[in-house]
């Protein structure tokens, strides 16, 4: 699927830590927040508003697969394993968004252990949620959905 759409589910140690990291980015409706392909320089936190995550499609087109919210961690698996960004995104209403470096990020895991295992965590209920999603769909067909506040991948 994407580049991780995974919920932030974050102790408040690592909120606290990553903040000092964080620069705070707004993004107009229909703005381009990164590019398929595009070397993935780090992750993005939506604070507020909601994004169009697209999947790049056969006929030059893009696919909606889904449109995520506030709490929404993107770019997370790109960002810990340097392979370029899987997903288009872009603002679907006025986006405030937190961005994280790469090297800020590897930096602050590779100092906490416990952080890097929250990542763990977030990576792999990520993966079970696709996995869910992906039996949904292929036995129910449709539109992609709108997640809710609630809703992890799953």
């Amino acid at each position: 699927m994407s580049s991780d759409l995974t919920r932030a589910r974050l102790s408040q140690e690592f909120e606290q830590a990553l903040r000092p990291l964080m620069a705070q980015r707004v993004f107009p409706k229909g703005v381009t927040i990164y590019r398929h392909g595009a070397v993935a320089g780090g992750l993005y936190l939506i604070n507020s508003g909601s994004v169009r995550v697209l999947l790049p499609a056969s006929d030059n087109q893009n696919q909606l697969l889904e449109v995520a919210g506030e709490g929404t961690i993107l770019g997370l698996s790109e960002t810990l394993s340097g392979e370029n960004y899987r997903v288009s995104v872009e603002a679907d209403e006025q986006t405030n968004a937190s961005f994280v470096t790469r090297k800020d990020l590897v930096e602050l895991l590779n100092g906490n252990r416990e952080f890097s295992m929250q990542v763990v965590r977030m990576l792999s209920d990520s993966l079970h949620g696709l996995y869910h999603r992906f039996r949904s769909v292929s036995a129910h067909p449709g539109r992609p959905r709108r997640r809710t506040p609630n809703q992890g991948l799953g």
